[in-house]
């Protein structure tokens, strides 16, 4: 049961810790309305934290195939962000979902082929992730319609509301959706993985 709870505990973390990793790194999505700006950046950022996160997880557990789930988990997260943008009115090009996953398998699978050596892992495995995110990337965002069409028929804020600078209060919590959620999922991840774990029979 200790096992088990442990498994999906270190699988909680993973999760987070990829997209926070991720989305600190710089951009982790393309606006359609300035994606070829933030192109470069984009690559040099997302590539570095694509190595970094992976790296340090397969270290730590030894299993071959966390870089891609390091990726799918960024891929579902953009995705749930592209949905929430086009609720609000967008269309569904507005936002193009990074291209993650090939590069991480990359990754993956030079970890495996070298019998998990760490160093020609990260040198390997490294390049590779930075030569093809890149590109993968270009072909992905050729496929979209006219940027500067997008740009001037839906204009968006260029901050949302919760990221509207306040003066910091000691001793109180933020009144922001982000900072709610993001408290409130650490706080039941753990009871919701230790009950998963229970009830998991095999």
């Amino acid at each position: 049961w200790l096992r088990r709870t442990t498994h999906y505990l270190f699988i909680v973390v993973v999760a987070v810790n990829s997209t926070l990793l991720t989305i600190n790194a710089g951009d982790y999505i393309f606006y359609t309305d300035w994606a070829w700006t933030s192109f470069v950046v984009f690559s040099i950022a997302q590539s570095t934290m694509l190595v970094v996160g992976a790296i340090y997880y397969m270290l730590f557990t030894g299993v071959p195939e966390t870089a891609t789930y390091y990726a799918t988990i960024m891929t579902i997260y953009t995705w749930v962000a592209k949905g929430a943008w086009f609720a609000l009115g967008y269309p569904m090009d507005f936002i193009t979902v990074p291209v993650w996953i090939p590069s991480a398998m990359l990754l993956d699978l030079t970890y495996w082929a070298t019998r998990r050596n760490k160093h020609a892992a990260i040198i390997i495995g490294g390049t590779l992730v930075g030569l093809s995110l890149p590109i993968f990337n270009m072909i992905n965002l050729l496929l979209v319609r006219d940027p500067l069409e997008m740009a001037f028929k839906y204009p968006r804020p260029t901050l949302p509301p919760y990221m509207t600078p306040i003066e910091p209060q000691v001793g109180k919590f933020y009144n922001s959706p982000v900072a709610l959620g993001s408290g409130a999922g650490a706080v039941l991840s753990v009871p919701i993985a230790a009950l998963g774990a229970k009830l998991n029979t095999w």
